[in-house]
């Protein structure tokens, strides 16, 4: 598999911002099972974090949450993507407040109680609605796991925390994350990062590949594994070592 080729079959993803854990889970299988990526957050304040770590192309929100009220989440992340797709759930029926939502920005709404089938139908209206809009700066973001490579600001978010990586280390994490699940020997990163006529030396990717470890997965689970004797692959954390 080519770079390129993973890169472009990534899955949607879709922040869930909902403080009812039962909810959100049953969304997120829900989102899950309709083939895109959930990236669930349980508060108004985790949810911008989320989102500014993942680069969401949709987002579920509730209308009431326990720190930020919903239509200020709603706000801001329009303010960060004023064409990102927002889907409100909201278990007031009021006119006064669905028309709230929709003139602060959300594209449509859900009133609790709801189907989970409507919800998806709903979102995948606004995906095809907003494919046409997508900002061609998402063709420079790389999604594996909860780990997110922004190729055009040069940012990497882990969780959505921000990690600060050298020029070299965000090229080899680049590299990487072009060609998930797949070993890459010392001779093709160096080829890829330095160019064949570098003098790189002995341990020059270990000491790179050591330093992205310390960054990346340090207090996580561990994504950049050593193959012994072959090179090294980065894969999702939940595929184990």
């Amino acid at each position: 598999m080519t770079g390129s080729a993973g890169y472009r079959n990534r899955r949607v993803r879709v922040l869930i911002v909902d403080d009812e854990p039962a909810l959100t889970d049953v969304l997120s299988a829900a989102v899950e099972e309709a083939g895109w990526r959930a990236y669930p957050a349980p508060d108004g304040q985790t949810a911008l974090e989320v989102a500014r770590g993942c680069a969401p192309h949709a987002v579920v929100l509730d209308g009431m949450l326990p720190d930020l009220d919903g239509l200020q989440v709603l706000r801001r992340l329009r303010h960060e993507n004023p064409r990102l797709p927002v889907l409100m759930l909201t278990a007031r029926d009021a006119l006064e407040h669905r028309l709230d939502g929709l003139g602060a920005g959300a594209d449509d709404y859900v009133t609790k109680p709801f189907s989970l089938e409507e919800v998806v139908l709903r979102l995948r209206g606004l995906l095809r609605r907003a494919g046409a809009r997508q900002n061609p700066a998402d063709a420079s973001v790389r999604v594996l796991g909860d780990l997110v490579l922004t190729e055009e600001t040069r940012e990497v978010h882990r969780a959505g925390a921000p990690i600060q990586l050298t020029a070299k280390e965000f090229d080899v994490l680049g590299l990487l994350l072009d060609h998930p699940r797949q070993v890459l020997s010392k001779a093709q990163i160096i080829d890829h990062v330095w160019s064949t006529s570098f003098d790189c030396g002995g341990n020059l990717v270990e000491v790179y590949i050591s330093s992205l470890r310390r960054k990346i997965d340090r207090g996580r689970a561990p994504m950049i594994h050593t193959v012994r004797g072959l090179g090294y692959t980065i894969r999702p954390a939940e595929d184990g070592g």
